[in-house]
């Protein structure tokens, strides 16, 4: 058996983090497999679906590698083949035409709810047949459910679950437009789509009992379920705004790496012995439902953050360096291929601290603004009439240095032992000068970074 998983959103949104976390699960376990992993868009909500939506969906997966290996299919473009199911189980006896009107139905919901029984259809037209009356009247098919015993699903997470058939109704499959309902289209799709695993989020367990009651009608082999718990916010309720972001591209324009929000993802919720930093082709490996737990996980930006500055430590710095540039230049810096050059030369350094894509940004501005940018209270502070004095004396001194960092090292440490200083005392205010900041990469790399000229410049402009 080949193993075929599906992600199967709805285009009404932006992708959520958790739809996220369920379409890599299935992409893993696939991977896993040697198998398949296809995207469905149940785009059957003709009023909420929009093409935006669906160009955002493609969007998220495709930053975070989670492109389907066949082309989408698109639920909206498959109601015939859904209505001819329905009409093969009408005309097998496992359906039957239901006549009642929408205002009927819900006058019998109101009435079981007064009566305080449960809001279930009664099967009025279950085992009767159409008069006379009923000749050229629409109507819906509902599926003829079992009434005893019980349906039972071993779920691959949740393990077997079971509820009796006796609070089930016969759902309605085809509507009396036509038109097909959720649960009797995704069991053709996955049906026809050749799914054995459905991967999904455990709000659809209890949709799964009614599913399998068509794959049983149809005689179909069902697919093994999983049903993964959903993600919470830190305080254990539904993840929101609130909590921070919560859209897949939401995370990309904040600057994490999107490898490193699979690995977050991975690990939530999901377990392998003490590993916290696990690529993907490893995870690809390893992934697997048993490592899946019951309960609902929390969402801890801190910890994610925390992995994306490992992450970006990681990266080649010619992988980050258009990124950092493209979002310098949406900040409204402009600047030529000299000072991209200087971004570059900083970029390793700059990747130790950065714990974002936009921290890493911000820590390389300085290297592409006309002079230093103007130092906040705090490093402004240290640029005291005796620091400028000094500085003003140290461009003097660095006039002559050759301009290759180990050189301008040992040059800076020349200066403080002339004049009988500590390191510090120097580089601190210096550093303002050059960067506008008290933190920078090391010094005397920003210096041959910035160039002879204009760090030159910075260091007479801070003294002046």
């Amino acid at each position: 058996m080949t193993v075929r998983t599906r992600f199967a959103p709805s285009p009404t949104g932006f992708l959520h983090i958790g739809g996220a976390r369920t379409a890599l699960f299935n992409a893993l376990f696939s991977r896993r497999h040697k198998g398949q992993y296809l995207l469905r868009i149940e785009d059957t909500d003709k009023q909420r679906s929009t093409q935006e939506a669906v160009q955002q969906i493609l969007d998220s997966l495709a930053w975070l590698g989670l492109s389907p290996d066949e082309p989408p299919v698109f639920q909206s473009r498959r109601e015939a083949r859904h209505a001819e199911v329905a009409r093969e189980l009408l005309a097998a006896g496992k359906a039957y035409r239901a006549y009642e009107t929408p205002e009927e139905l819900q006058a019998a919901r109101e009435k079981a709810i007064a009566e305080k029984r449960p809001p279930r259809y009664d099967g009025y037209w279950r085992d009767r047949e159409p008069g006379p009356e009923q000749e050229g009247k629409p109507f819906a098919i509902r599926l003829k459910a079992p009434r005893d015993g019980e349906t039972v699903v071993e779920d691959e997470v949740q393990g077997t679950v079971r509820v009796a058939n006796s609070e089930l109704d016969d759902m309605i499959i085809l509507r009396s437009d036509g038109t097909p309902t959720y649960l009797h289209a995704v069991v053709v799709d996955d049906h026809d789509m050749g799914i054995t695993h459905v991967i999904r989020g455990d709000d659809h367990l209890t949709n799964t009992f009614r599913q399998c009651q068509v794959y049983d009608a149809m005689g179909w082999k069902r697919p093994r379920f999983a049903h993964i718990p959903l993600i919470h916010g830190a305080d254990g309720a539904k993840l929101s705004k609130r909590h921070g972001a919560v859209s897949v591209l939401e995370f990309r324009e904040q600057g994490f790496l999107p490898e490193a929000v699979c690995n977050y993802l991975m690990r939530l919720g999901w377990g392998h012995g003490d590993e916290e930093i696990i690529p993907r082709d490893r995870a690809e490996q390893i992934f697997d439902l048993s490592g899946v737990g019951r309960a609902a996980s929390r969402m801890d930006y801190a910890k994610l953050t925390h992995l994306n500055g490992v992450y970006l430590r990681q990266a080649e710095p010619e992988r980050l360096l258009p990124e950092v540039m493209h979002r310098l230049s949406a900040g409204g810096l402009l600047f030529g291929t000299d000072k991209a050059e200087r971004v570059r030369a900083l970029m390793p350094a700059l990747q130790e601290r950065a714990k974002t894509l936009a921290d890493l940004a911000a820590s390389a501005a300085f290297a592409v603004t006309d002079g230093a940018p103007a130092p906040d209270a705090k490093s402004a502070a240290l640029l005291t009439p005796e620091a400028k004095a000094r500085l003003a004396d140290l461009a003097e001194f660095l006039e002559a240095a050759p301009w290759e960092r180990a050189d301008l090292e040992h040059w800076l440490r020349d200066y403080c032992d002339v004049k009988g200083l500590k390191l510090k005392d120097v580089a601190q205010p210096l550093r303002v000068a050059l960067t506008g900041s008290t933190m920078s990469p090391p010094i005397d790399l920003t210096l041959e970074a910035l160039g002879r000229a204009e760090a030159l410049e910075r260091i007479r402009a801070a003294a002046a």
